[in-house]
């Protein structure tokens, strides 16, 4: 089902809404950055996304993919949301949203929700890697 949420930081100084179904699923992925934040995230269309405070208060990281923005705070060092741009595997930008990043989600509603597992390590974003117990 489809709902407003809102999300922020650690500190405050980024906040957002978007409309999300976490129910539809959500993500995790086992590239070297997503496995060393232990990235859990809900994807986004951007006109679903309103980043409410904070763009100038973001740094962008981005590894050998260009096509995502890994984005940060740079008072706390909190990954909110990245931006991923094209080529990529949907065909349209879009967002994913640190679902540990969002306020008062219900723990419940999370756990109910399926996980996708992405191989991103090895570029086959099409499967999930072999192991996945440790993402």
């Amino acid at each position: 089902m489809l709902k407003s949420y809102t999300g922020s930081c650690h500190c405050g100084a980024v906040r957002f809404e978007a409309d999300l179904d976490i129910s539809a699923g959500t993500g995790k992925c086992n590239c070297s950055i997503c496995t060393k934040m232990r990235l859990w995230s809900v994807r986004v269309r951007p006109e679903a996304f309103r980043l409410i405070e904070g763009e100038s208060e973001l740094t962008d990281f981005q590894g050998k993919n260009k096509v995502a923005h890994h984005l940060f705070c740079k008072h706390c060092g909190m990954h909110p949301f990245e931006r991923i741009g094209l080529p990529n595997m949907t065909g349209a930008p879009y967002l994913n949203i640190n679902v540990a990043c969002l306020d008062g989600v219900d723990v419940d509603e999370l756990m109910a929700a399926p996980v996708t597992y992405y191989d991103g390590r090895n570029d086959n974003w099409g499967e999930a890697p072999a192991e996945v117990r440790h993402l």
